[in-house]
């Protein structure tokens, strides 16, 4: 499947880029959305990826336009703060969930559907991969990620089934394991049974999840007046972060609540423009059944 930008539009209307200025897409990934917002008036864009395939492929659809590409983590704010250079930020977005071009390429081992050797790394120069998740944690340790970031029930079986099976070397090969370890009437329900567990050791190679929830209150800091947030997440621990971290700066007080007033002088940065997320259009789903799962949430700073 070629990549298709998830809620292209919605973002666009979040994000305003026709009012011009300063843009910053946290994951550029296959570079849809920061192309929509530079033919539509982002005077710059700051496109950051940590997969060195997405900022080549970036560098040469934007060439034309008024646009640098930063090759890190956008958990590295200090190196994107240097980029911005005390310059306003009008847009920020980030899009948490994995490109199609890293879907799509079989040697990642990102899907569940295809045999390739177990990888995962969105940054292909770290050492931490699917293989050595896989393969060198322990029985509870390969438990308790599979609980707590693929939220699978089984994952007491799994895990069992894993360490038993060891050395396990591909993807097809590990998605075996896990429908071999789930009851056969729970296979049938939710997809492919594989789907949770891989999410999970994803999670891991990648920390996707850690410290997501402080970067964002990080990056809501750097917005100029009327600037916005978007924030594309695809699974509820990703969405769960995205929601505390624009309550927090929608309501920063760390008063206790029986307090009459606050004392604690931490003012609120703005509002979030999204009480609850905005969802892909029947539409969508059907043109690009990846974005099935994807919800929206959007910050606006004072």
């Amino acid at each position: 499947m070629s990549h298709i930008s998830v809620l292209l539009e919605e973002c666009m209307a979040a994000l305003r880029p026709e009012r011009g200025g300063l843009f910053i897409d946290l994951t550029a990934g296959g570079g849809g959305h920061s192309l929509a917002l530079l033919r539509r008036g982002a005077s710059e864009l700051i496109a950051v990826d940590r997969d060195m395939d997405a900022v080549e492929r970036c560098r040469k659809l934007f060439e034309g336009y008024d646009a640098e590409i930063l090759h890190t983590d956008f958990k590295d704010t200090d190196l994107v703060k240097r980029a911005i250079a005390g310059r306003q930020v009008n847009g920020i977005l980030m899009d948490l969930g994995v490109s199609s071009f890293q879907l799509d390429e079989e040697e990642r081992g990102f899907s569940y559907s295809r045999k390739a050797p177990l990888d995962m790394r969105m940054d292909k120069s770290q050492e931490l991969s699917a293989y050595t998740v896989v393969n060198s944690y322990t029985e509870k340790e390969l438990r308790d990620i599979i609980y707590r970031f693929g939220e699978e029930k089984f994952a007491p079986r799994i895990a069992a089934g894993i360490v038993a099976s060891r050395p396990v070397t591909d993807t097809m090969q590990l998605a075996d394991i896990i429908k071999q370890a789930i009851p056969a009437p729970a296979r049938r329900q939710g997809g492919n049974p594989a789907k949770r567990t891989f999410q999970a050791v994803r999670i891991e190679v990648n920390k996707e999840l850690e410290g997501l929830e402080e970067t964002i209150g990080e990056y809501i800091d750097l917005l100029g007046p009327g600037g916005r947030m978007a924030v594309i997440s695809f699974h509820s621990l990703e969405d769960r972060a995205v929601k505390n971290a624009m309550r927090t700066a929608e309501d920063p007080c760390i008063c206790p609540k029986d307090f009459p007033v606050c004392v604690c002088g931490r003012k609120p940065k703005g509002k979030a423009v999204t009480r609850k997320p905005v969802l892909p259009s029947k539409e969508e789903e059907e043109e690009n059944p990846r974005s099935k799962s994807a919800k929206l949430r959007v910050f606006e700073h004072n």
